[in-house]
Protein backbone atom coordinates (compact mmCIF):
# COMPACT_ATOMS: atom_id res chain seq x y z
CA UNK A 1 0.00 0.00 0.00
CA UNK A 2 2.81 2.78 1.02
CA UNK A 3 4.95 1.99 -1.73
CA UNK A 4 1.77 3.15 -4.21
CA UNK A 5 1.99 6.25 -2.43
CA UNK A 6 5.74 6.85 -2.03
CA UNK A 7 8.39 5.78 -4.57
CA UNK A 8 11.31 5.63 -2.70
CA UNK A 9 11.89 2.46 -0.13
CA UNK A 10 14.09 4.39 2.23
CA UNK A 11 11.32 6.94 2.68
CA UNK A 12 8.83 4.16 3.46
CA UNK A 13 11.12 2.59 6.06
CA UNK A 14 11.90 5.52 7.48
CA UNK A 15 7.82 6.39 7.93
CA UNK A 16 7.19 3.10 9.23
CA UNK A 17 9.80 3.48 11.65
CA UNK A 18 9.14 6.88 13.39
CA UNK A 19 5.51 7.19 12.90
CA UNK A 20 4.62 3.62 14.27
CA UNK A 21 5.75 4.62 17.16
CA UNK A 22 6.22 8.62 17.73
CA UNK A 23 8.23 8.17 20.66
CA UNK A 24 10.75 6.67 19.15
CA UNK A 25 13.48 8.78 17.98
CA UNK A 26 17.03 7.24 16.46
CA UNK A 27 20.11 8.72 14.67
CA UNK A 28 21.98 8.74 11.30
CA UNK A 29 24.15 5.64 11.75
CA UNK A 30 22.23 3.86 14.24
CA UNK A 31 18.89 3.79 11.02
CA UNK A 32 21.75 3.32 8.47
CA UNK A 33 23.07 -0.15 10.14
CA UNK A 34 18.90 -0.77 10.93
CA UNK A 35 18.15 -0.31 7.23
CA UNK A 36 21.44 -1.51 5.69
CA UNK A 37 21.83 1.64 3.87
CA UNK A 38 24.72 4.19 3.07
CA UNK A 39 24.42 6.73 5.88
CA UNK A 40 24.08 9.12 2.72
CA UNK A 41 21.35 7.97 1.03
CA UNK A 42 19.74 8.08 4.19
CA UNK A 43 20.24 11.96 5.31
CA UNK A 44 18.95 13.16 1.86
CA UNK A 45 15.56 11.28 3.01
CA UNK A 46 15.84 12.34 6.64
CA UNK A 47 17.05 16.18 5.77
CA UNK A 48 13.70 16.10 3.23
CA UNK A 49 11.37 15.10 5.93
CA UNK A 50 12.79 17.18 8.69
CA UNK A 51 12.74 20.51 5.83
CA UNK A 52 9.00 19.53 5.45
CA UNK A 53 8.28 19.76 9.33
CA UNK A 54 7.46 15.78 9.35
CA UNK A 55 10.09 15.31 11.37
CA UNK A 56 12.26 16.63 14.25
CA UNK A 57 15.51 16.90 14.82
CA UNK A 58 17.35 17.26 18.19
CA UNK A 59 21.33 17.33 18.71
CA UNK A 60 22.06 15.38 21.34
CA UNK A 61 26.05 15.13 21.73
CA UNK A 62 27.70 14.77 18.45
CA UNK A 63 24.18 13.22 17.23
CA UNK A 64 21.51 14.69 15.61
CA UNK A 65 18.64 12.78 16.74
CA UNK A 66 15.14 12.56 14.29
CA UNK A 67 11.26 11.46 15.51
CA UNK A 68 7.93 12.27 14.49
CA UNK A 69 6.69 15.34 14.73
CA UNK A 70 3.99 14.66 16.80
CA UNK A 71 2.38 18.67 16.09
CA UNK A 72 2.42 18.70 12.10
CA UNK A 73 -1.27 19.10 10.93
CA UNK A 74 -0.38 15.85 8.77
CA UNK A 75 0.64 14.01 11.63
CA UNK A 76 -2.26 12.35 12.31
CA UNK A 77 -3.12 11.69 8.92
CA UNK A 78 0.47 10.08 8.12
CA UNK A 79 0.72 8.01 11.55
CA UNK A 80 -2.76 6.36 10.64
CA UNK A 81 -1.99 5.47 7.16
CA UNK A 82 1.29 3.71 8.48
CA UNK A 83 -0.90 1.51 11.18
CA UNK A 84 -3.34 0.71 8.91
CA UNK A 85 -0.72 -0.18 6.46
CA UNK A 86 1.00 -2.31 9.49
CA UNK A 87 -2.69 -3.56 10.41
CA UNK A 88 -2.72 -1.98 13.74
CA UNK A 89 -5.42 -0.41 13.66
CA UNK A 90 -7.46 -3.92 12.83
CA UNK A 91 -5.85 -5.68 15.34
CA UNK A 92 -6.77 -3.10 18.17
CA UNK A 93 -10.10 -3.05 16.63
CA UNK A 94 -10.59 -6.33 16.91
CA UNK A 95 -9.60 -7.18 20.30
CA UNK A 96 -11.51 -4.28 21.52
CA UNK A 97 -14.24 -5.20 20.18
CA UNK A 98 -14.70 -8.96 20.76
CA UNK A 99 -12.76 -10.14 23.76
CA UNK A 100 -13.80 -8.87 26.37
CA UNK A 101 -13.85 -5.97 29.29
CA UNK A 102 -10.12 -4.15 27.84
CA UNK A 103 -8.78 -1.52 29.97
CA UNK A 104 -5.56 -0.90 28.25
CA UNK A 105 -3.53 -2.56 25.30
CA UNK A 106 0.66 -1.99 24.57
CA UNK A 107 2.36 -3.07 21.59
CA UNK A 108 6.27 -4.30 22.79
CA UNK A 109 9.39 -4.70 21.68
CA UNK A 110 10.21 -4.57 17.84
CA UNK A 111 6.98 -3.03 16.84
CA UNK A 112 7.38 -0.32 20.08
CA UNK A 113 10.13 0.28 18.18
CA UNK A 114 8.88 1.59 15.16
CA UNK A 115 10.54 -2.18 13.99
CA UNK A 116 8.29 -4.53 11.64
CA UNK A 117 10.05 -7.74 11.99
CA UNK A 118 6.87 -9.44 11.62
CA UNK A 119 5.94 -10.96 15.06
CA UNK A 120 3.56 -8.27 16.58
CA UNK A 121 3.82 -8.56 20.75
CA UNK A 122 0.74 -7.18 22.45
CA UNK A 123 0.34 -6.99 25.83
CA UNK A 124 -3.91 -6.89 26.58
CA UNK A 125 -5.15 -4.98 30.26
CA UNK A 126 -8.52 -6.26 31.50
CA UNK A 127 -10.77 -9.20 32.27
CA UNK A 128 -10.10 -10.93 29.39
CA UNK A 129 -10.29 -14.66 27.74
CA UNK A 130 -7.10 -15.58 26.57
CA UNK A 131 -8.96 -18.20 24.44
CA UNK A 132 -10.94 -15.58 22.24
CA UNK A 133 -8.15 -13.33 21.98
CA UNK A 134 -6.26 -16.11 20.63
CA UNK A 135 -9.60 -16.90 18.42
CA UNK A 136 -9.32 -13.20 17.58
CA UNK A 137 -5.80 -13.26 16.77
CA UNK A 138 -5.63 -16.54 14.35
CA UNK A 139 -7.72 -14.50 10.98
CA UNK A 140 -6.42 -10.95 11.57
CA UNK A 141 -2.68 -13.04 11.53
CA UNK A 142 -3.66 -14.77 8.30
CA UNK A 143 -4.48 -10.87 6.88
CA UNK A 144 -1.76 -8.87 8.32
CA UNK A 145 0.50 -11.91 7.25
CA UNK A 146 2.06 -10.88 10.48
CA UNK A 147 2.20 -13.43 13.86
CA UNK A 148 0.84 -11.98 16.85
CA UNK A 149 2.03 -13.03 19.89
CA UNK A 150 -0.53 -11.78 22.77
CA UNK A 151 -0.14 -11.26 26.54
CA UNK A 152 -3.36 -11.55 29.09
CA UNK A 153 -2.92 -9.57 31.97
CA UNK A 154 -5.05 -8.10 34.88
CA UNK A 155 -4.88 -4.80 36.19
CA UNK A 156 -3.54 -5.85 38.87
CA UNK A 157 -1.53 -8.27 37.89
CA UNK A 158 0.21 -5.12 35.85
CA UNK A 159 0.64 -3.20 38.63
CA UNK A 160 2.54 -6.19 40.13
CA UNK A 161 4.66 -6.06 37.25
CA UNK A 162 4.85 -2.73 36.43
CA UNK A 163 9.13 -2.84 36.27
CA UNK A 164 9.25 -5.83 33.54
CA UNK A 165 6.96 -3.56 31.66
CA UNK A 166 8.88 -0.65 31.80
CA UNK A 167 12.13 -1.85 30.67
CA UNK A 168 10.62 -3.68 27.52
CA UNK A 169 10.01 -1.17 24.28
CA UNK A 170 6.34 -0.28 25.00
CA UNK A 171 3.88 2.12 23.74
CA UNK A 172 0.24 2.12 24.63
CA UNK A 173 -2.55 1.61 22.23
CA UNK A 174 -5.17 2.38 24.22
Amino acid sequence: MLDKLFTSKTRIKLLLKLFLNPEVSSYLRELSSEFSLSPNALKEELDGLSGAGYLEKKKKGRYIYYKANTKHPFFPEISSIVRKHMGIDRLIDEIVNHIGKVEEAYLLDDYAQGVDSGLIDVLIVGEVDITKVLEVCRPIEKKLSRKIRPMVMTSEELAANRGILDKRPHWKII
